[in-house]
């Protein structure tokens, strides 16, 4: 029998990175704008925080010890579970977290953690890496690709793969030709459905 797979991403998808980021920019002095929910940017959220040190601010945050204890996004957990355990798929995450290796480790342990042995691997590329090239070996597989960054969910679905964009202020404007969800329980819907 063919292995059942689905792709996803971790942070936004899987995983609540920005209330965790949220929580460590606020205990380190930052104060979150009003409008900071419409922008993907992040230097848009903070008024201390300028262009030039959003990158190395998060590569900060994604190499502390806050990394390995991000709790679920929405109801990720319950409807992972339910699509491995009911009807036998497997996630294979592709993260753009650090190539720091206790970080990556911290991921691992969270990811396994919040999901069990739903999830069957973890692919983990430097902070704020583009997923064309790990993305790549899936052309024209048609695996499902769980995203949150619209860049990334088109470079699947150029790729033949089947993107679903997790929505969050920052896109939910985007104009796809794929689905856009609020949550996991319309994720399980559209696969079990399909």
């Amino acid at each position: 029998m063919k292995q059942k797979i689905i792709l996803t991403d971790a942070d936004g998808v899987l995983l609540d990175w920005e209330w965790a980021f949220s929580v460590w920019m606020q205990e380190r002095g930052y104060t979150l704008t009003a409008d900071n929910k419409k922008s993907y940017y992040l230097h848009h959220h903070y008024n201390e925080l300028e262009e030039k040190d959003s990158k190395k601010v998060i590569k900060t945050f994604n190499e502390s010890a806050a990394i390995g204890f991000l709790p679920a996004l929405r109801d990720s957990a319950y409807y992972v579970k339910r699509l491995h355990e009911e009807h036998g798929y497997q996630f294979r995450v592709i993260t753009s977290l650090s190539l720091d290796k206790n970080a990556q480790k911290l991921r691992e342990k969270n990811l396994h953690k919040l999901f069990g042995n739903a999830i069957e691997n973890i692919i983990c590329l430097d902070t704020g890496a583009d997923k064309d090239s790990a993305l790549e070996p899936y052309r024209d597989s048609g695996l499902w690709w769980i995203e949150d960054k619209p860049a990334n969910a088109d470079v699947g679905y150029y790729l033949g793969l089947k993107s679903i964009l997790i929505e969050h202020g920052h896109n939910m404007h985007h104009e796809c030709a794929y689905p856009i969800v609020k949550n996991w329980k319309e994720i399980y819907g559209i696969i079990v459905d399909h």
